[in-house]
């Protein structure tokens, strides 16, 4: 496999991240609506909001995968941030994802003061669950019914990671 790029995202990407996120199992594993417009993604390209940071993961120039970053601004949170991530179909399981955790870990650790990583998942979403676990998040709550997919209510884990801080798994 060709090498795994990773990018800030530019406006030019808006048609493929629509497309990225227009995928059912892509969708189905965030808290992401379907049929997403491209103007959707061009307004979040062009505004981006303080504090936010979206990269992609791109092979042989095409968009494969994508980490949005989020610093949270109030005074007393802001060495806390969140993301949220999507890959591709057709390229999950091929290191994408472990590339574009690792670049935003590398922002918060080094150049942005951040020492508390934040996420959820759908609780039974194992193979993201894995994932984080081998960047060093843990498991630290259980939300029931958390949010709708596909007509069910589904529940999710709150994961975190903590600079400096090992943690069990």
């Amino acid at each position: 496999m060709s090498e795994i790029v990773i990018r800030h995202a530019e406006a030019a990407d808006a048609q493929a991240l629509q497309h990225l996120y227009a995928q059912v199992p892509v969708y189905s594993d965030t808290l992401q609506l379907p049929y997403p417009p491209a103007t959707l993604w061009e307004d979040r390209l062009a505004n981006a909001a303080p504090g936010r940071f979206a990269l992609v993961a791109c092979i042989d120039g095409r968009l494969v995968g994508n980490l949005t970053l989020m610093v949270e601004q109030p005074w007393r949170r802001r060495h806390v941030a969140t993301f949220g991530i999507g890959v591709d179909t057709q390229f999950q399981g091929r290191g994408v994802g472990s590339k574009l955790i690792a670049a935003a870990l590398e922002l918060c650790d080094k150049w942005l003061h951040v020492t508390r990583v934040e996420l959820t998942v759908y609780a039974d979403n194992e193979a993201a669950i894995g994932l984080y676990k081998k960047f060093g998040f843990s498991v630290e709550g259980l939300s029931p019914c958390y949010a709708l997919r596909d007509g069910e209510l589904v529940d999710t884990l709150h994961m975190g990671r903590i600079r400096g801080v090992r943690q069990a798994v």
